[in-house]
């Protein structure tokens, strides 16, 4: 398969700030490396993420911290102004992330997995794959002012991998293969580090510390099982419709 990566969007698109740089950060390099445009988005602007802080507050805090990860990749960053806990699917919710794909118009996205540790996760997984279908048929309609035009095609769609790499049951999340970020761990966790709010967050709701270190030995534990010393999974969807062939790993090798 022969691509020009120049002409690839990539879109990362994920529940919360700072999901996006836990499980895909490293492979964004690479294609940033191999030439893509990219941009990154999440659903939420992490609006439930404090003990402190009002919703309003601590929103307007991520999205700042978003934004500056999202330039150390020289990608735009958006967010859907969902809430926290609040990603359901239905009609609105659809209209809303088909008309965000609309105006992105990407070729390949990354996205959550359909399994995960929370429905802010899974819910954010169905409504993307939803809307890659739903953004070019014609009768769609998103209820806007001003609409964004229909994309031309189906996008490439993978998932990337669950939280700590688990499913519900605490067992291995399989993945397709892994991408190989051992040069690039430090670069990944220079990213995550700008969601310094985060980090106070998990340590008083989950009673984890050490938010970095945690990141880096789940790369390391994915990276393992590919033979690397860190890694990120992906699982390709390829139901009917959707294009089949592996544009993500054929722009990597093209880098």
């Amino acid at each position: 398969m022969t691509v020009a990566p120049s002409n690839v969007h990539v879109l990362a698109i994920h529940a919360h700030p700072d999901d996006v740089e836990i499980q895909c950060w490293g492979t964004l390099i690479r294609l940033k490396q191999a030439g893509c445009r990219l941009s990154i988005a999440t659903m939420t602007p992490g609006d439930g993420g404090s003990a402190e802080l009002g919703p309003t507050e601590i929103a307007a805090i991520r999205r700042r911290e978003a934004a500056e990860a999202a330039t150390l990749l020289g990608a735009d960053y958006h967010c859907l102004e969902f809430r926290d806990l609040h990603i359901v699917f239905d009609n609105d919710s659809r209209r809303r992330t088909t008309e965000f794909l609309r105006r992105c118009q990407p070729d390949l996205i990354l996205t959550a997995p359909p399994v995960d540790y929370m429905h802010d996760h899974e819910i954010t997984s169905a409504l993307v794959r939803d809307a890659c279908f739903n953004a070019s048929v014609p009768n769609y309609l998103t209820r806007q002012w001003d609409p964004a035009p229909l994309t031309t095609k189906i996008p490439h769609l993978y998932y990337v991998d669950a939280l700590e790499g688990k499913d519900h049951y605490g067992l291995r999340h399989p993945v397709d293969f892994t991408v190989d970020i051992s040069d690039l761990i430090e670069e990944k966790l220079a990213a995550l580090a700008c969601h310094a709010s985060q980090r106070d967050w998990l340590r008083r709701q989950h009673s984890v510390d050490e938010y970095l270190d945690a990141c880096r030995e789940t790369s390391r534990q994915r990276g393992e099982s590919g033979g690397f010393d860190y890694g990120e999974g992906f699982r390709q969807y390829k139901g009917h419709p959707h294009p089949t062939d592996d544009l993500l790993s054929a722009v990597l090798k093209s880098a």
